[in-house]
Formats: C-alpha cells, sequence, structure tokens
C-alpha cells in the first residue's frame, strides 16, 4: 500500500472524528502511537484529556455543561503489562479485561459492536501495542456497521509483526463530515512516523481542523528499555 502523508490527509479532511496511528519511528528504536478526537456539538467539544496511571481518560472541561457522558467519558488508553491499548470508547476496559484472562486482541472484542448513535453507527477503533524484549508488533481493529444497517457489524483485524521503521498506519471513524456520518473504508493507511516526538505532536495538532479538534495524545516507546513519553494536547486548556 503507498505509503500518504498524514499532513496531507488531515488537512484535507475537516472531520475524520476520532483517529488512531500506530507505527515505528523513523530510526526503528521507538513504538508510537496517537489518538485524536473532534467534535461537532457542544457536549463533544467539551473534553480533555487528563493521565490517569499509566493511560489517559477523557474528562469534560466544564461538568455543568456535560448532559451525556454515555459515548464520550471513556478511558482510550490503558496499559496492561506490556500491551498499550489504544480505543476510541469503552472497549479500551473490554480489551484490558479480555487479555487479562488470557483472550486475545480479536476476541476481546468479539462481544462488541459499533457504537448505539443512529443514524451515524459511529464504528469502534481499536489497537493494541505489544513492546518486549525488544520486540514489537501491533494490531489494529474497526467493527462498523454493514452500509448503516443496525442489525449487521462487519468486523476487521489488521495484524504488523515487525512494522517497518518510519512507517505506521492511520484508522479513524469517518471517511468525511456529512450527515450521517459516513464510515471509515477499506485499511488502515500508511503512513509515515517521525523520530522528533515533539515535530510528531505538533503536526498532527496544527493539522486538524481548527473548528473541530478538541484533544490530542502521543506516545513514544522505547522498545528496548520500555519506558516512555508521553504528550497531551488539549485545546481547552
Amino acid at each position: 500500500m503507498q505509503t500518504i502523508s498524514l499532513e496531507k490527509e488531515l488537512k484535507g479532511n475537516a472531520y475524520p472524528g476520532r483517529g488512531i496511528v500506530i507505527g515505528r519511528s523513523k530510526d526503528g528504536t521507538k513504538a508510537v502511537t496517537a489518538y485524536f478526537i473532534m467534535g461537532r456539538s457542544e457536549n463533544s467539544r467539551n473534553r480533555i484529556f487528563a493521565e490517569e496511571g499509566k493511560g489517559i481518560r477523557t474528562q469534560a472541561f466544564d461538568p455543568s455543561k456535560l448532559t451525556d457522558p454515555s459515548l464520550i467519558i471513556y478511558a482510550p488508553v490503558r496499559v496492561l503489562d506490556d500491551k498499550t491499548i489504544v480505543t476510541n470508547g469503552d472497549q479500551t476496559d473490554t480489551v484490558y479485561e479480555g487479555m487479562e484472562r488470557g483472550l486475545t486482541f480479536e476476541q476481546s472484542l468479539r462481544c462488541r459492536e459499533f457504537e448505539p448513535d443512529a443514524p451515524n453507527y459511529t464504528p469502534r477503533i481499536s489497537g493494541v501495542m505489544y513492546v518486549k524484549d525488544g520486540n514489537y508488533s501491533y494490531e489494529m481493529s474497526i467493527l462498523k456497521s454493514n452500509n448503516g444497517c443496525p442489525d449487521s457489524c462487519s468486523r476487521f483485524t489488521f495484524s504488523y509483526e515487525n512494522p517497518a521503521a518510519g512507517e505506521g498506519h492511520f484508522i479513524h471513524t469517518y471517511m468525511c463530515d456529512g450527515d450521517p456520518l459516513p464510515s471509515f473504508e477499506g485499511e488502515p493507511k500508511t503512513v509515515e512516523i517521525q523520530d522528533d516526538m515533539d515535530a510528531f505532536t505538533d503536526m498532527l495538532w496544527n493539522s486538524l481542523n481548527e473548528d473541530n479538534k478538541v484533544s490530542l495524545f502521543v506516545r513514544y516507546i522505547d522498545i528496548a528499555a520500555g519506558t516512555y513519553e508521553t504528550k497531551i494536547m488539549n485545546k481547552n486548556q
């Protein structure tokens, strides 16, 4: 698959919704992930990312304006041993608990499907990174309605073993803005991953639509040592 510019991809799409990027830094030493959220409603835009243990959680920026927390307040990132789980909903907990019981990433998601937010039926996108003893691989998943049918869930899992240096994959919830919002189609997009965490974070944040962007999380994990650095950007802070 052709490698595309993540910067151009984001600048050319006013509303990709929520997005996950996972890959490997160009020098090959870091496992990299990013997760962003966007919003069109006041309720969706009234959020920030906050660190919680080794992961993060969404919170209401102004609690007095929070109207429905069901699909917007969750833990997008959790860490289980050598596994970093990143998702766009409360299925983070589903994956964490399933893998803790010995299920695979794909098996853990079998009990979940797309979000019940008709008529959009927002896809659930998820990823897990495995960093252990100097080895690195990752998986990504999308659970989506079958052409907007609420009774049919299509499930896709993509596995990337020993990913190439400087390469990553990008998956997001919506193809573009619309009413209803059209779900993501196809495989995760192959994108370039930079060595410089600050530059990568700035590129992502500055490429997201100014009106619709809400929060961004970026983490670089040292593959050899297992240590990590995190950056969080919140429009409301």
